[in-house]
């Protein structure tokens, strides 16, 4: 997982309420196990016609927001079922961090452990961000992790909070897997000493 430390670039304002996983990545995409090739999914179904050409108006099909790798978004951000395929797609769109008032808890966990920073912020911030983000590329919105900030392109500095384990997980990118192989020389030991005690197992 790659790490999280400070980001700075286009964020995409997305204001609508109650986005559920089926919103950000649609059931039909779910047979991969995969964690790549799922971002030209993402959104599928507001951001294709049913020609399968993209909708003109839908945000990430902007040219200024091709390549956002922020999300502004309303509140409870990822709720519906608890497909980790959802987080999948955003990373491999390039999101690297939601800001929105509220998050479903699944979605919210899911994005921690695949390198996505969900952040939460009041509405009234939240709705300043979106109307920074409406700039479009004359908006660059910072992302501090370790300072545990949203700054803003004036300069308006927005304090979130965040689970000290969580961050040090990020910033260090660590997953589940990265977590169990700090523990590698520990476990080697205990299975090296397992071997003396009690050959038989």
């Amino acid at each position: 997982m790659d790490k999280f430390e400070t980001i700075t670039g286009v964020a995409a304002p997305l204001p609508l309420i109650n986005v559920d996983t089926d919103m950000i990545i649609p059931k039909q995409f779910l047979k991969t196990i995969k964690r790549s090739g799922l971002g030209v999914n993402l959104f599928d179904e507001i951001r294709y016609g049913d020609d399968g050409e993209e909708l003109p108006d839908f945000v990430l099909n902007r040219p200024a927001y091709r390549n956002a790798q922020i999300l502004v978004a309303g509140e409870n951000f990822g709720c519906g079922s608890s497909r980790e395929h959802a987080p999948w797609a955003l990373l491999d769109f390039g999101i690297r961090a939601v800001i929105a008032p509220s998050f479903a808890d699944i979605f919210h966990n899911n994005c921690f452990k695949n390198g996505i920073l969900p952040i939460v912020l009041p509405q009234d911030q939240v709705d300043a961000l979106m109307d920074d983000a409406r700039k479009g590329e004359n908006a660059r919105i910072t992302v501090d992790l370790e300072n545990q900030t949203v700054t803003t392109t004036d300069g308006t500095s927005y304090p979130f909070e965040v689970d000290a384990f969580k961050k040090h997980c990020l910033l260090n990118g660590l997953d589940d897997i990265g977590l169990t192989m700090e523990k590698a020389p520990a476990i080697e030991t205990y299975e090296s000493r397992l071997g003396q005690d009690r050959p038989w197992v």
